[in-house]
């Protein structure tokens, strides 16, 4: 009887692992197990790339100037998740109107925001004023029903480098009035006590006529020379200086200096339920305090023989009443020979004392003399009154 051998499985080479065996099996899940959990991450990176998404504005704040709403805000320098900014990022601001509540109503009813302004990211440090952020909206004249208040909502967002916006500010709300449109036609005269300001009150508004004006407020501020048509250059912040009430279309400003620049700018008052608001300025008005005009004329000039004594010849002495303005510079004594001719001027230098020795007086002539004041700015005034004078000849009365 025939006896078969039976199959057996081929050998396996030293050093290789059998596809069959545990150690190929466990070597194969280790790979799939890292191609599931490791994806497409480049070697080194602590954890998955996110958007940046900044971080919501918390302090919008809105208030009315003029007929237009100044809003600021401080703007954010980290993302959601506490991760710095890599630039500034891209501002939009959104705003709706809606009429005001109605009486017993407590709140006003939400409308739909609609897109203000988008600032670039380039151009947001432009907005930014002592580490915030102040956009101006200019409310338009189509808002506002006629003569009555409207409200205004406000809100911004964020938008980063990939598109993506943050949450929504905080909501500025507030109640917007027609003011007086700003004076045009702020005029200055300046006279030697004050400058003298005068305009026209504003009779409209941009719903209509204006609303009663309860004062005014003028402003003003150091400035330099401008040329003509160009803004003017200020050297210091405007300053309330006046509170002149609304009867009034007219401001003297005594608290000046000659030879300094001076801008001006006036704001109606207009009393409402919120308080008092501020139309916007009126024209700039650059005013060169230039002093042009003469002090009077000294009074009280005496003329006085003094007899030779000695070696010293004599002569006539002047002297005057001091002249009560502050800005005087000093004097000039004027003689002549004919009476009412001012003649020529005796003393080679300004005089800072009201006094004078003429010591060139011929004997036997009579002489008239006169007295000028001259100011700091070289304004010279009209001669005093002429007092007569002269020295004898030998021999001979005084004349």
């Amino acid at each position: 009887m025939e006896t078969r051998k039976s199959e057996r499985a081929p050998a396996t080479r030293p050093g290789t692992i059998s596809i069959a065996s545990p150690t190929f099996c466990f070597l194969i899940s280790i790979l799939l197990l890292s191609a599931v959990f490791g994806g497409c991450a480049s070697p080194g990176d602590p954890y998955e790339r996110k958007a940046r998404v900044s971080e919501a504005v918390t302090d919008l704040a809105a208030a009315q100037s003029g007929n237009d709403v100044v809003l600021t805000f401080t703007l954010p320098t980290e993302t959601v998740d506490h991760r710095p900014l890599e630039q500034p990022p891209t501002v939009e601001i959104y705003r709706n109107f809606a009429a005001p509540p109605a009486s017993g109503e407590s709140r006003l009813v939400a409308t739909q925001s609609t897109l203000l302004a988008t600032i670039p990211s380039a151009m947001v440090d432009s907005y930014a004023t002592q580490g915030r952020i102040r956009y101006t909206d200019s409310i338009p004249a189509t808002a506002f029903a006629p003569n009555a208040a409207l409200m205004a909502s406000y809100t911004v967002r964020m938008r980063g480098s990939e598109n993506k916006s943050s949450a929504d500010s905080n909501a500025a709300t507030l109640r917007v009035y027609p003011l007086p449109n700003p004076i045009g036609d702020l005029k200055a005269e300046v006279t030697h006590p004050a400058i003298v300001l005068t305009w026209t009150p504003s009779q409209t508004s941009p719903a209509g006529a204006a609303p009663p004006i309860a004062g005014y407020r003028v402003y003003r501020a150091e400035g330099e020379p401008a040329a003509t048509g160009a803004s003017p250059n200020l050297k210091s912040s405007p300053a309330l200086i006046g509170e002149p009430d609304a009867a009034s279309a007219s401001f003297s400003d005594s608290n000046f200096e000659f030879g300094k620049t001076y801008v001006y700018v006036i704001r109606s008052v207009v009393q409402t339920p919120g308080g008092p608001l501020l139309s916007g300025d009126s024209n700039a008005l650059t005013v060169a305090a230039k002093d042009t005009f003469p002090p009077t004329a000294p009074q009280g000039l005496v003329v006085v023989l003094v007899p030779a004594q000695g070696d010293a010849a004599a002569h006539l002495e002047l002297s005057w009443a001091i002249s009560p303005e502050t800005d005087i510079a000093g004097y000039n004594v004027y003689r002549s020979e004919q009476v009412g001719v001012l003649g020529t001027r005796v003393n080679a230098e300004s005089l800072l004392t009201p006094a004078f020795r003429d010591m060139n007086s011929l004997p036997g002539r009579r002489y008239f003399y006169s007295v000028t004041a001259v100011d700091r700015s070289g304004n010279e005034s009209t001669p005093s009154a002429a007092v007569s004078g002269g020295v004898p000849a030998e021999g001979q009365p005084a004349p």
